[in-house]
């Protein structure tokens, strides 16, 4: 990274290659250049195909999980080969490496799942296929509908979108943030996030940087207060259940006037076991998603336990 503005590119940003990747990375460059007053060429994005986008035919969390969509951008960033990673905030591991550190998480856009293939959940037909790769929205959905199949899909919006046209299923989900993005947000139906819970960090980007490096200075006027106390909350939370790719946990968290509320569910695989939790708390009490997930987890049976490490 240079500093100096007579040579560019001043911050190279890594991002995956994926058409959203791409469009969320420009987001990021779009909004460093109007805070700096620099020309594009001052931010290079520097692409890469990620783990998780070369396999596409399993779940994640039998590939290797979330890590699948970090870990080339976080080797580019520990040899300099980056000076920022842009990521979805939803696919970041909740426990990560101490050495790397949020310098920016942008101001969150739509939080919601869409549903692509009908109107509403309950218009689905009877039997009806609704691909998914995602526990939470398998979980969530046969919870409500417990007469549908959920069958695996996997890939970018435009593959997901190309096996619903070529009949593989019946309905999918994407979300509402990554359609507004690629600007197609008139395709499927946003589904009221307190009926079906999104997952935590949904709509939310964050560039990801080494801690104590000079891009921090640079990236801190993108930074939004309220996306950050409502994902660090979100993120605690999954970190006291102990919640990885494979666990089915939904959050909405919402922060106004200095404090947060959260409503959270967590799942058996197959749906049938839920257990609902709340909590309203001032935005400065980080150990409250902590006791909340206590709370979800001393009244969950064993078959929603299972998916999840942490303890009671």
């Amino acid at each position: 990274m240079t500093t100096d503005t007579a040579s560019y590119p001043i911050i190279r940003l890594g991002t995956r290659r994926s058409p959203l990747a791409m469009a969320q990375a420009r987001e990021v460059r779009e909004r460093l250049c109007t805070a700096h007053e620099w020309p594009e060429e001052a931010v290079e994005l520097v692409e890469v195909q990620a783990s998780g986008d070369k396999v596409q035919d399993r779940p994640l969390a039998e590939i290797g999980g979330k890590a699948l969509w970090t870990k080339e951008l976080d080797l580019w960033l520990a040899d300099g080969t980056i000076d920022a990673a842009v990521h979805s905030a939803k696919d970041v591991e909740t426990v990560r490496p101490s050495e790397l550190t949020f310098a920016a998480v942008l101001p969150r856009a739509d939080r919601r799942d869409s549903l692509i293939g009908a109107a509403s959940i309950a218009d689905l037909r009877k039997g009806a296929r609704v691909g998914t790769s995602a526990p939470r929205r398998a979980a969530q959905l046969l919870h409500l509908r417990p007469d549908l199949d959920v069958v695996m899909f996997r890939g970018n919006v435009a593959t997901r979108l190309g096996k619903l046209e070529e009949g593989e299923a019946d309905a999918t989900f994407l979300a509402a943030a990554g359609l507004e993005r690629l600007g197609e947000s008139d395709v499927g139906t946003a589904l009221d996030p307190s009926e079906f819970l999104p997952a935590a960090g949904q709509g939310a980007i964050v560039v990801e940087v080494m801690a104590g490096c000079e891009a921090i200075d640079l990236l801190k006027p993108l930074d939004d207060l309220t996306t950050r106390l409502e994902l660090m909350a979100e993120r605690a939370l999954l970190a006291g259940l102990g919640g990885t790719c494979h666990s089915p946990v939904a959050v909405l968290c919402e922060f106004s006037d200095g404090t947060l509320s959260i409503e959270a569910s967590i799942f058996s695989g197959d749906g049938a076991e839920r257990v609902d939790g709340a909590a309203e708390f001032d935005a400065q009490d980080t150990d409250a998603p902590s006791r909340l997930a206590r709370d979800l987890l001393s009244r969950a049976t064993p078959k929603i336990q299972q998916h999840f490490n942490g303890s009671a």
